[in-house]
């Protein structure tokens, strides 16, 4: 069953597009972080997601063959609704999800647990998400850690908008220093 979309989907959607990651090239940073979360919950798959409008994007991924999905079976949509974590035990047992592609085919997920990504703004761009292909728990510390590992992501994700956003503001003093030295020697 494919998520509606979270009320503020206008305002999401401007916000994660202001990140200018989507459609980037994999980086070791965000590899690093999906791999530990893979061997934390013991789980073969582990993930990055950003959620667009139509389809769910994997910045980084352990265990996927594939870099998106359509957004109306992804497990992460659902995710980015709610404050915190998603994890559904058993996919088979969910109504939700029973008859979700993604169970029923390859990668046939049973588990899934994503703790959302979080801007300072308050809107969820996506999860960082561990999956298994058979039912099971995630323990209390595992979950701990999920969170922690996904706001590092997002640690990363708002340094480099900050970085961005800087380089941006320098460049434009710069030109108009250079303006207005031009405009001073013209006047020589």
């Amino acid at each position: 069953m494919a998520s509606r979309p979270p009320a503020n989907e206008a305002a999401r959607l401007e916000v994660l597009h202001e990140f200018e990651v989507l459609d980037t090239d994999p980086e070791q940073t965000f590899d690093d972080i999906t791999r530990l979360a893979a061997y934390i919950c013991h789980t073969p798959i582990a993930i990055i997601t950003l959620v667009d409008a139509h389809r769910q994007w994997f910045k980084s991924r352990v265990g996927l063959s594939f870099s998106e999905t359509a957004r109306d079976v992804s497990f992460c949509a659902h995710a980015i609704k709610q404050p915190g974590p998603l994890v559904v035990r058993d996919a088979l047992d969910d109504e939700r999800f029973r008859n979700n592609p993604l169970v029923t085919a390859d990668p046939y997920i049973r588990f899934y647990a994503g703790s959302p990504l979080t801007t300072v703004e308050g809107f969820s761009l996506g999860t960082l998400c561990v999956i298994d292909r058979y039912p099971r728990e995630i323990t209390p510390e595992q979950m701990a850690a999920l969170r922690v590992l996904s706001q590092q992501v997002m640690t990363q994700l708002e340094l480099r908008r900050t970085i961005r956003t800087l380089t941006r503001s320098v460049n434009e003093a710069k030109r108009k220093a250079h303006e207005l030295e031009q405009r001073l020697q013209d006047e020589d």
